[in-house]
């Protein structure tokens, strides 16, 4: 469990260059935007995925919720995956990843994270404005794993496709909203999936001790993968 986040940072999981796809997922974990729980919700998922084709960046990201935090959720912490978003594609040829193919997953506060970075990725303020705030913040997939606060999610035509899980078990605004959400992405013909697991609720993530359907959702996500449509990657100068 990380907290005392004072300067937002990525951890690096490059994928198997054997089964590499170009595909990248930074992972937002969940922790309430009070704290960071980045194992089960973190390093891994990235451990999994990139040992199966996917590069992961797991992200540190500033607290809005902690106790004495001057943070918030639509401002610091938000900034912070937009950054990493236009880091990774600063420096695909390095990492070796397709800057068409860069995506966001979030678990539960962190699910709403990246939920957010779906939706507002244009005529934002650039924080540095250098080099890197150059190239486009909007992600080309979202990945949303049991996301908080679903109701403030907004989806249009332009929204990129999304996979969305969660348990039947989890709290109404998840186990019910997941499936309204869904319903707005369909409506709008947006690329959506969705799953719903009915024996568990919430905070399952990738661990040893998930057992049953739930326990393969990092398969399903890996299958989804190879449907998505990519289409030609937005100049960032319109963003």
């Amino acid at each position: 469990m990380i907290t005392h986040v004072q300067q937002s940072s990525i951890t690096c999981y490059p994928a198997d260059p054997k089964l590499a796809t170009g595909a990248a997922i930074i992972i937002a974990p969940g922790g309430g935007h009070t704290e960071l729980w980045i194992d089960h919700e973190g390093y891994r998922p990235a451990e999994w995925l990139s040992a199966h084709g996917v590069a992961c960046f797991v992200l540190k990201y500033r607290l809005a919720k902690e106790p004495g935090s001057h943070y918030s959720v639509d401002v610091e912490s938000l900034a912070d995956i937009q950054r990493a978003i236009r880091l990774l594609r600063s420096r695909a040829t390095e990492w070796k990843i397709d800057p068409a193919r860069v995506g966001v997953m979030g678990f539960s506060a962190g699910g709403e994270l990246a939920a957010l970075a779906a939706m507002h990725y244009d005529s934002v303020q650039l924080p540095v404005n250098d080099a890197i705030d150059q190239h486009s913040s909007r992600p080309d997939f979202q990945v949303l794993i049991y996301p908080g606060n679903s109701g403030r999610y907004t989806v249009t035509k332009q929204s990129p496709p999304v996979f969305i899980l969660c348990g039947y078990q989890d709290r109404p605004d998840i186990s019910e909203g997941m499936a309204r959400l869904y319903l707005k992405y369909k409506e709008l013909g947006v690329p959506a999936e969705l799953h719903i697991y009915s024996n568990i609720g919430h905070g399952f993530g990738v661990r040893d001790t998930n057992k049953g359907g739930y326990s393969e959702w990092p398969q399903r996500l890996l299958e989804w993968l190879t449907t998505v449509p990519f289409p030609a990657h937005t100049s960032a100068a319109s963003h």
